[in-house]
């Protein structure tokens, strides 16, 4: 078989998906499930053949297993989040050094605007192992996300039909289903500091992704729109309008005090346009 040098182990395309899959592992824990090769195909919209050769290679390096009819599953995490950037460090990033350098103080605050709680819980998740294993001396953690409605179909994901509803069942399904995770993981949290967790839904769809740590730090980044084929369990596949969001990086901004550049000008925008959101648009939907 001939193969072009970007589906190779030394080309562009292949560094990039094993990149994304690299830090998809860093938020997840050991005996996980990844998702299936097809969805990693349209997510990274790469062909089959290049997400076979990365995988192929962290299971070589022993961090996953592949069985039919098993999944792909997560033997190893990286023990370390890596090199951390630093408060100043701007441009894209790995969230999870990010979230852990936020949860490393007594107390956080959290503010969240996305379409899904999926990558979120992953992040919180590691922090909250480290603080129950008593690696860091967290104290309270005050959670505030800012999810879409239910009651209507958003903008994508859908189906291209407008009369077909499946492809936003199974998204309101799935967001539920997340949202009950995250309040199990911050319940038993719980039973170790003080925990406060407020979900409110906007009849918005979500442009973006958008985390504010502690008021001083960002990450945000834009969903990418993609129409493709989303196949279900009865072997059925529907044609959609989906996003690009998990194992993304995301942009990283600061906010410093007396600081009137650019960049605190538009972490300020960023922040306002959430409060504001919050408070003139959303509908409280649990509190913990």
């Amino acid at each position: 078989m001939v193969t072009s040098d970007s589906a190779s182990s030394g080309g562009k395309v292949f560094r990039r998906v094993e990149e994304r899959l690299r830090e998809l592992l860093a938020v997840r824990q050991p005996g996980d499930i990844l998702p299936p090769q097809r969805e990693l195909v349209l997510m990274f919209d790469v062909s089959r053949y290049t997400v076979q050769k990365v995988l192929q290679k962290l299971t070589d390096e022993g961090w996953i297993e592949s069985r039919q009819g098993s999944g792909i599953r997560v033997l190893r995490v990286p023990s370390a989040p890596g090199p951390q950037p630093l408060p100043g460090q701007r441009g894209s990033v790995m969230p999870g050094p990010v979230f852990a350098r936020a949860f490393d103080r007594p107390e956080v605050f959290l503010d969240v605007y996305s379409l899904t709680s999926e990558s979120l819980y992953g992040y919180v998740r590691m922090q909250a192992d480290r603080i129950v294993a008593g690696e860091i001396d967290t104290e309270r953690v005050i959670v505030r996300m800012l999810l879409p409605w239910e009651e209507q179909p958003l903008e994508y994901p859908r189906a291209v039909d407008p009369g077909d509803l499946c492809v936003w069942e199974r998204w309101r399904a799935t967001a539920r289903q997340q949202q009950a995770q995250m309040h199990s993981l911050l319940e038993q949290l719980s039973e170790h500091i003080e925990v406060s967790l407020q979900i409110r839904r906007t009849p918005m769809t979500p442009e973006f992704k958008l985390y504010v740590l502690n008021k001083s730090e960002m990450l945000w980044g834009p969903y990418k729109i993609i129409e493709r084929e989303i196949p279900f369990d009865d072997g059925t596949k529907v044609l959609s309008k989906d996003v690009l969001g998990l194992g993304s990086r995301l942009f990283h901004e600061v906010r410093e005090e007396g600081d009137d550049s650019h960049n605190s000008s538009f972490f300020k925008s960023m922040q306002d346009r959430f409060e504001s959101h919050w408070g003139h648009l959303g509908v409280p939907s649990m509190t913990s």
